[in-house]
């Protein structure tokens, strides 16, 4: 460390996001990273940032001015899961580090990754669904989705939520059924989607669309399990409309990813490859609006 500050060497590490303007989950994200860079900032580090709309055309615009860039580290959110997969076999011939956040896609632990375990996110999500019943259950998997959160990440949630009532077979109480919306406006639900249901498992940060319109409808006795801590999902929590929201840490995984990049590049030690966050269970009882986890 002494040596790189003795010789005044800077280190250009790009970060590679999805615009945080309107989306509380990649602010976060983002606050997360601007604290590691004023903390690491001392010992020369320097970050770039690139960030891309929610589209594919924009993704790849983004994608060849990043290309063009000579830098030492990659932090990437990988959004688009084949287009992500092509970027990074193109990006590893410029033989650098790079650590994903939020997704993981890497084949073979050939890059790092840092944030939460999907598939046992989905299975927890299972186990609190389970809680304290004993009689029949309807349960409703509302996925409310843009084209491209039909990726892993989406995907490993509902396979782990799955999974959990596959491996407790005495569970037999419990009935399955889906419903995909590719608008997240609450005028696309209706009475007859929650006709005899008692639990609403919704797989990303959407939850509170559903609770809303329980809300307002008077709908009552229904458990809701979501994602994510936005202030939307937490009205609905301290209202007692959510019963469960799964934390991402989001601010943690931006710290965290370019804390790797640091120890990685600047102090040469060896990093472990995948460090998953704890999933953090949040109640109404138990969230805390001061509370900062990093």
């Amino acid at each position: 460390m002494a040596s790189n500050l003795a010789l005044n060497r800077k280190f250009h590490f790009a970060v590679f996001l999805p615009k945080s303007e309107t989306l509380e989950y990649w602010k976060s994200q983002v606050e997360g990273i601007e604290k590691a860079a004023i903390e690491f900032s001392k010992f020369g580090i320097v970050l770039d940032y690139f960030f891309y709309d929610y589209n594919v055309a924009s993704f790849k615009e983004t994608v060849q001015k990043l290309m063009e860039l000579e830098c030492d580290g990659l932090l990437f959110a990988p959004i688009f899961y084949e287009d992500s997969v092509q970027f990074l076999k193109e990006y590893q011939k410029k033989d650098i580090p790079v650590v994903m956040i939020d997704s993981n896609i890497s084949e073979g632990n050939l890059h790092a990754y840092v944030g939460q375990d999907a598939f046992q996110s989905g299975y927890l999500a299972g186990r609190l669904i389970s809680f304290a019943v004993k009689n029949e259950r309807q349960v409703l998997i509302f996925k409310i989705t843009r084209e491209i959160e039909s990726t892993s990440v989406y995907l490993q949630r509902i396979d782990g939520f799955y999974s959990y009532f596959k491996d407790h077979d005495e569970l037999t109480n419990f009935k399955f059924s889906e419903v995909t919306l590719k608008d997240s406006k609450i005028d696309q639900l209706s009475l007859e989607m929650f006709s005899g249901i008692n639990s609403v498992f919704v797989p990303n940060s959407r939850a509170y669309i559903v609770a809303e319109f329980l809300h307002k409808n008077n709908i009552k006795g229904v458990r809701i399990i979501g994602y994510d801590l936005l202030k939307e999902n937490i009205e609905y929590l301290n209202k007692g409309v959510i019963d469960f929201l799964i934390n991402q840490r989001p601010e943690d995984q931006g710290y965290m990813g370019i804390n790797y990049l640091y120890k990685k590049l600047v102090l040469q030690e060896d990093v472990e490859q995948t460090h998953y966050i704890p999933l953090e269970i949040i109640l109404k009882e138990n969230y805390f609006p001061a509370r900062k986890s990093i």
